[in-house]
């Protein structure tokens, strides 16, 4: 039986209407790299036309029939407030209601042992669920290279951006069985301070932490694993992105059969 995976979705208000999105991409790579069951997890829903802002999930009752959490990418920014932080960001990059999802989900799924894999904004949400703090602007900060995207189609954007170093003994160390490995890069922000309890996994040259695993989990035996980069971007041409899904997938496996 496959497992059932949830993929915490974006929060876009329209002109008119509200939507709940998740790029194709992030849920081909769980479907198909995880071999799971992909469940589209909404934000906090509003009700727009009565007295109520908005329903919170019960997490409670997601938790209960999911085998795993992943946490994809977005073109918007976890809310500094959230780790004491004053935002220097446009408004537009804000998505207050999937933060108001996927940081208590984040916790609740360390709590429970639930198989975890964030990306990019997922990274940036597990660190600051924990405790720790984010550069809002990793360009503007002294020592580090810039990490957006170059100008381009996908093909260029996504297209490997430089090493990182893995840390040996890792589990992306042991999945890739190399010490560096090439990735892309695509993002303004990235981790100041690491929570308490992450262990990191790679360096990009500069220093930045672009992967960690949750401690808590692995001494348990669980999977909790984050990267800063884009593994779902054809997660069947890159070994350690195949590998890394793969894994995930059979975490979560383990975690529904142990039910």
């Amino acid at each position: 039986m496959r497992p059932v995976i949830g993929v915490v979705a974006d929060v876009k208000p329209s002109r008119k209407h509200v939507w709940h999105k998740v790029q194709d991409k992030y849920l081909y790579a769980v479907a198909r790299g995880a071999d799971a069951e992909v469940v589209i997890l909404p934000g906090r829903l509003s009700a727009t036309d009565a007295g109520e802002r908005s329903i919170s999930p019960d997490l409670d009752r997601l938790l209960a029939f999911l085998d795993g959490v992943f946490l994809p990418g977005s073109p918007s920014n976890v809310d500094p407030a959230v780790y004491g932080g004053e935002r220097t960001f446009a408004d537009e990059l804000l998505d207050r209601d999937r933060d108001d999802l996927s940081l208590p989900l984040v916790r609740a799924a360390v709590e429970r042992g639930l198989p975890l894999l964030g990306v990019c904004r997922g990274f940036q949400e597990i660190n600051a669920a924990l405790g720790g703090t984010l550069h809002q602007h990793v360009q503007d900060v002294g020592g580090f290279n810039d990490h957006r995207e170059p100008d381009g189609d996908l093909a260029t954007q996504y297209a490997p951006a430089h090493e990182v170093a893995l840390v040996e003994g890792g589990i992306l160390h042991e999945l890739a069985g190399v010490a560096r490995v090439q990735v892309n890069s695509l993002h303004s922000q990235g981790i100041d301070r690491l929570a308490p309890g992450l262990v990191a996994e790679a360096h990009a040259p500069d220093g930045l932490i672009e992967a960690f695993h949750v401690a808590a989990a692995r001494e348990r035996g669980a999977f909790a694993v984050a990267v800063q980069w884009h593994p779902e971007w054809r997660v069947w041409a890159d070994p350690l992105s195949t590998a890394l899904f793969r894994a995930f997938g059979e975490a979560a496996r383990a975690y529904a059969a142990a039910r």
